[in-house]
This record gives structure tokens, C-alpha cells and sequence, in this order.
């Protein structure tokens, strides 16, 4: 600490300092929820310099007051804060207290590392001092405050602000920028989010600093603290990577590499996807003796938007997103396009069939418990999941008018044509699931799958506007509400029981693939569909993990949580009858990548009983 005072003062009197090293930074991508939340920032870590003046005058004046009391009145260094920090360390016989100065720290960010010697320290106080040479002191504040850490991913005081409070800098309550103020001292100890007691307590210093200062009045300082802090739902860089990722190719292919910040204004809730991920961690973990290791999820509104995507229970530590790159067989999943194939080819789900064994060429499909029903309507083979039926219903339609259907709905990976694809054999996506479920919720339209709404740059220039597309009717009724009649049966009394959440119209449909390789739900309400996966990376077999279990009680905790924020809505009948388009060829959608290495061979598939 003496050779740091001694450089502070060598500093004072020498004529000339080094030049300070150029400040560099390289251009953002920030990326917002649906409502302005921070979700994540790419490229760049820190935003260009806050204007002060655009901020509260009450914002700066948190940070220094507990940061750097005499920041107005030092040259870069605090003589007497180096002073008094010798004095309180000497007498508690440890590092208790540090002298640096919000210039200090800047110097230190911006142009050194955080490595604890004499020599750091040193230049730490020539390029303070060399900083207030060049700099206003609002420009200094305005680049700590660009560049300061405050917890969970986000770097300067825009970011922050956006993170836990959903909002500008500029909206900053006093609470708010109280709250802010105190987490750098400690990001892990103070963030408001993690650890909301510690960082109320932290706040009152702040405050309790600001009045000290003169800032605020003591009453101001009771008012702010007896008004509620109210949090932004926040979807960490980590819960909410998998989606980044997605749509990060998305900007690159819309906009490419930006010269200048830019803002990307996504499809995503944070509350929503802050459930799809905690759930999904929990069912996995309660089913890991059934050798459960990944799940993953995707949730559209009726216009495809994507609300939730989680691509795997731990992105930190796999980022490989199950959601849109892996692509598993949907088992029995697959069966609504079959049933729909069929039913606008003129069966109805009163219609008589008979589960019996049935042969094609040398295959005979088994239903889940080796035995066979005898008489059922088309009705309960859904809600049974009875794959002779299904198998038999596919061969008498067609099976490239299934694949066709399929298609038409939203499915964009190559589908099988064989015997059994009836049973779902063909390797797909959770994304592409999820967007052709969604036409069965949304009156029978065509639902595009996309994360992106608009790019911008922080000047307000618009690089992007999706643009809505004209509906596309892609199903007719009457198959559309004979179908969802049917689909609702699973759910009901069928294979899908446990996904019931009472209150609200539900329909959907169990997939369970031989082995219990991969176990699906996929389910929609009005205008709102998700679709569950689980299994394991290396195709290794669940210990008798069917789509009615483990993926449905997955699906029910997340649309329990969910739809308490989207209006509850009937399934809708859908328009009058109308003649359909012929079908069209498949189309690749830019967000799906390359095929998993591990997807296995299509293999017969099975489903699971009633429950």
C-alpha cells in the first residue's frame, strides 16, 4: 500500500504520462424478450457509454456514493481513501477495506487484468490519473458504468436495468438503481434475483449512503425501501442459450456481422421458458433411476411464435440443442397425421375398426401389450394408441398421403414411406412437432416456427420486421374437429391422462419408441401448443419411460405455469369446410441444422397402454 501511495504521488507532479492505451469495443447484439427483458448479449460484452444526462440524476449518485464518495473532487486517486483503508486494514490485520476509485476501476477494466500486485496497482493509478486528464468526469461515469459487472451475465448498467427490472436505465426507480448499485461489490452475494434478501440488505447501505452524500433525504430513502422491489422474469444467458443459439444464425443469415449495436426483439417470455426449464430439470432428475438423462421442449402460440425452448437440461455443460438439431423418432407422437390422412379421406371417429394382427410383407405390427381388442371406434384406437389400427388405416390411405399430410402441416425432415412409419419410424424434430400440432389449436392454419421479430439498431433504424404472412388454411373440417375431438380422448381418458389440467380444453398424444428410447408428449390448448422430448444423447433406453409418464408430467407442470399467462382459450372449430390446396413439397426451414450424430436407424415403434 506504500508503494501504491508512492506512485499516486509520482503521478501528481510527473509532466507526462504514458498515452493511454486505445479503448476498444466491439459492436453488440442484445437480445430482448417478448416484453424488452434482457435475454442475452452476443459479440461485444460491454454497450457504448452511458449519458448520464439521460439518466436519473439519483442512478450516478448511488454508485458514488458507495463506490467512491470524493469521485468529484480526486484526480484518479483518493489520497485519503488510501489513507484510511492503511489505517482499517493495519488494524484488523487483513485486506478489510480497498481505496480504489471508480476511476481506478474503470482503468482497470478497460486497460489491465484483476491480478493482485504492486506493479498492477501502480499503472492502475497512472492510467486513473491519465483517464481524468482526458476524460470529463461524465464520461468517465458514463464508461464505468458501460463496463461494470453486475451478476448474471450482464455487463454495464443498460444491461442490468433490462435483466432485473425489464426496463431502460433512463425507468430506473431509486429502489431500483439502490438495488443496482450495490451489486458489484459482490455479483454472486448481491444479485437480486439469487439472493433477494442480501441484495435488500445491501440496497438500505446504498441508500443510507446517499443520504450521507446529500442525494436523497432520509425520508426518500423510507419511502424507497418500503415500496416493493418488482423483478423482471428473468430467463438467464444460460436457460434461455439454446434459444439464443437458434435465432443468432437466424440474425446472422437476416443481417449479417453488425457494425454498430443493434437490438434483436424476440418471440420468447421469460417467465415461460423460466418454467419449461425448472420443470424440465425436475422431471429429469426424479426419473434419473429410470435412466433419464435430457429433455427437450418447445412451445408456439397459434401464429408460431416460440413462447419456451429448452434444448437441454444443462446448457453450460451441453449446448447441443435437442430442440431444433436432434432429431428422434416420434413414435406414436406420430399418429395424428395417419388419423388425419384418414379422416379427410371420409372416416369418421365413430367408424368401426378391428384391432386384430395384421400383416404387410413379412411385418406384423404388436400392440404395447402383445394382445389385441378386438372391436373399437377410430375414437378409442387413438386414445389407446392401437397401432394395428393405425398401421392398417395408413396402408389403406396411403402412405405418401400420410408423409404428404405431414408435410403440409409443417414436418420439413424426410419422412420414411415404409410399413411401420404408421408408428413413427421418421426422424424429427421437436420444433417441427411442435409447429405442425399447432394448426390442430389454431383453427387449422399453417404455423411457422420463428423466434424473431424485429432487429434494430440502438438508434432506432430497422434492419428487420417480420412480416406476417397470409393465413394458410392447411386443415378442413369437418377432419379438423373430428380430429381434435379424437385428440382430446387421449387426454381424457386415453394414454395421456396425466397431462389433464382441469379448467382447460386439452388435447394431444403420447409417443413411445421400442426400447423406450425416446418418449414423447406432444398437446395444444386454443392457440397455444408445446411438445415434450426425453431420452438420452447416445440413444441408450429409459427404464420403461412411456410418452404418458415422465414427457406428460413434464408438459402438464410446464402449461400449468404457462397458460396462467396466456388467455385460456377453447380449441376452435375451425373454418367451414373447404376445398385444400394440393400438397406441397417439403420445405427446409433455415433454423433446422444437421441431423444428431447418434439418431439411430428407424426401428419398430410401440406405444404405451392407458392409464
Amino acid at each position: 500500500m506504500i508503494s501504491l501511495a508512492v506512485a499516486a504521488s509520482l503521478s501528481l507532479t510527473a509532466p507526462e504520462l504514458p498515452p493511454l492505451p486505445p479503448i476498444k469495443r466491439e459492436a453488440q447484439v442484445v437480445y430482448v424478450d417478448r416484453s424488452g427483458a434482457l435475454l442475452g448479449v452476443r459479440g461485444g460484452r460491454y454497450g457504448p457509454p452511458v449519458d448520464i444526462a439521460k439518466l436519473p440524476a439519483y442512478v450516478p449518485g448511488a454508485f458514488v456514493a458507495i463506490e467512491d464518495r470524493r469521485f468529484y473532487d480526486h484526480t484518479g486517486f483518493d489520497p485519503i481513501g488510501i489513507a484510511r483503508a492503511i489505517v482499517v486494514n493495519a488494524e484488523q490485520g487483513r485486506a478489510a477495506q480497498g481505496a480504489s476509485t471508480i476511476t481506478q476501476q474503470l482503468a482497470r477494466n478497460l486497460f489491465l487484468s484483476a491480478d493482485q500486485t504492486m506493479e498492477r496497482k501502480a499503472k492502475e493509478v497512472l492510467y486513473a490519473v491519465q483517464l481524468e486528464r482526458t476524460y470529463s468526469k461524465k464520461q468517465i461515469l458514463g464508461l464505468y458504468l458501460s463496463r461494470v459487472y453486475f451478476g448474471g451475465g450482464a455487463y454495464g448498467i443498460e444491461q442490468a436495468s433490462r435483466r432485473y427490472f425489464g426496463k431502460p436505465a433512463a425507468r430506473l426507480t431509486l429502489r431500483e438503481a439502490a438495488t443496482l448499485a450495490g451489486v458489484p461489490k459482490s455479483p454472486t452475494n448481491y444479485n437480486p434475483v439469487e439472493q433477494p434478501q442480501n441484495a435488500a440488505k445491501r440496497a438500505d447501505l446504498v441508500l443510507a449512503a446517499m443520504v450521507e452524500t446529500g442525494v436523497i433525504t432520509q425520508a426518500q430513502r423510507k419511502q424507497a425501501m418500503a415500496q416493493p422491489l418488482k423483478l423482471a422474469g428473468v430467463a438467464s444467458s444460460s436457460a434461455a442459450g439454446y434459444f439464443l443459439d437458434w435465432i443468432d444464425a437466424q440474425r446472422r443469415s437476416l443481417v449479417g456481422a453488425p457494425k454498430q449495436d443493434v437490438i434483436v426483439e424476440t418471440t420468447l417470455d421469460s417467465a415461460m421458458e423460466s418454467a419449461a426449464v425448472s420443470t424440465a430439470r425436475a422431471v429429469v432428475a426424479r426419473h434419473q433411476a429410470q435412466n433419464v438423462t435430457q429433455a427437450a421442449l418447445v412451445a408456439l402460440d397459434g401464429q408460431g411464435r416460440v413462447r419456451a425452448m429448452v434444448g437441454g437440461v444443462d446448457y453450460a455443460s451441453a449446448p447441443y440443442n435437442r430442440a431444433v438439431t436432434a432429431r428422434r423418432q416420434a413414435g406414436s407422437a406420430w399418429k395424428p397425421f395417419v388419423y388425419l390422412a384418414a379422416l379427410e379421406a371420409g372416416r369418421t371417429p365413430d367408424m368401426t375398426v378391428v384391432d386384430e394382427p395384421v400383416v404387410i410383407g413379412a411385418w406384423s405390427p404388436q400392440n404395447y401389450n402383445g394382445g389385441y381388442a378386438g372391436t373399437l371406434t377410430l375414437e378409442q384406437a387413438v386414445a389407446q394408441s392401437t397401432n394395428t389400427v393405425a398401421v392398417r388405416l395408413a396402408d389403406e390411405v396411403g402412405r405418401a398421403n400420410v408423409a404428404a399430410t405431414a408435410r403440409r402441416l409443417g414436418i420439413v425432415s424426410p419422412v420414411n414411406t415404409d410399413p411401420a412409419m404408421a408408428l413413427g419410424t421418421s426422424l424429427v424434430s421437436p420444433l417441427e412437432m411442435a409447429q405442425a400440432y399447432a394448426a390442430f389449436g389454431n383453427g387449422g392454419e399453417r404455423a411457422q416456427a420463428y423466434g424473431i421479430e424485429r432487429i434494430r439498431t440502438v438508434g432506432g433504424q430497422v434492419l428487420y420486421q417480420r412480416k406476417a404472412s397470409p393465413a394458410q388454411a392447411v386443415i378442413a373440417n369437418p377432419a379438423l374437429s373430428d380430429l381434435n375431438r379424437m385428440l382430446r380422448g387421449v387426454v381424457a381418458s386415453g394414454t395421456g391422462t396425466r397431462a389433464a389440467i382441469a379448467g382447460y380444453d386439452l388435447a394431444g398424444k403420447t409417443g413411445t419408441t421400442s426400447d423406450y428410447k425416446d418418449a414423447w408428449f406432444a398437446g395444444y390448448t386454443g392457440g397455444f401448443t408445446a411438445v415434450v422430448w426425453m431420452g438420452n444423447d447416445n440413444g441408450a433406453p429409459m427404464k420403461r419411460v412411456t410418452g404418458g409418464a415422465a414427457p406428460a408430467e413434464l408438459w402438464r407442470g410446464f402449461m400449468a405455469s404457462a397458460l396462467k399467462r396466456a388467455p385460456a382459450q377453447p380449441i376452435p372449430a375451425g373454418p367451414p369446410p373447404l376445398v385444400l390446396p394440393p400438397p406441397e413439397p417439403a420445405e427446409t426451414i433455415d433454423t433446422l441444422l444437421e441431423a444428431a450424430p447418434e439418431n439411430l436407424p428407424p426401428a419398430e415403434i410401440v406405444d404405451e397402454p392407458p392409464i
